[in-house]
């Protein structure tokens, strides 16, 4: 199979990289650019680990071929952090015990980040929609909608009031 030439700009970088069209992005970020906060757990958009953002969009990277986000801004859960400071999603995960394992995690934050720019105000059975299709086989998810209800919180500004 002949690989092609694309173009990603992965949480600010540029970068060129030479794929089969088969590529999926999920495989094209974590082993050709190093990515691995994006995890692969079923190839089939049913658990969410591999969420991203593809030009502002949450997608499951699974099933996007890498070709297909040719010249497009792909935002992963390493670019959450700014200059060491954790995002308030991950401050939020952190305090509210809403990881165990991780291997769900970065694609739970991607898909919250998502929703919360939409939705800053959110109330638990909301989460728990936005959520439905992202998977955990560790916490339970109580202490993933707190975290979420936290973030949210934490985003717009009304931390610790109630």
């Amino acid at each position: 199979m002949t690989a092609q030439e694309i173009e990603l700009t992965v949480n600010g970088t540029d970068h060129e990289l030479s794929v089969e069209p088969r590529t999926l992005l999920a495989h094209a970020l974590r082993d050709e650019l190093g990515y691995t906060g994006t995890n692969v757990g079923c190839e089939t958009t049913m658990c969410g680990a591999c969420t991203v953002h593809l030009d502002g969009d949450a997608v499951k990277s699974c099933t996007v071929l890498a070709v297909q986000a040719d010249g497009s801004e792909v935002d992963t859960v390493e670019g959450l952090a700014d200059d060491g400071e954790f995002h308030p999603l991950q401050e939020s995960f952190q305090e509210e015990h809403g990881l165990q394992c991780g291997f769900c995690t970065p694609g739970m934050m991607m898909t919250a980040l998502d929703f919360l720019e939409d939705n800053p105000d959110p109330d638990d059975e909301e989460i728990s929609d936005a959520l439905e299709g992202n998977l955990c086989r560790c916490t339970g998810y109580q202490n993933i909608l707190n975290a979420v209800k936290s973030a949210a919180d934490k985003m717009s500004g009304t931390s610790g009031a109630d």
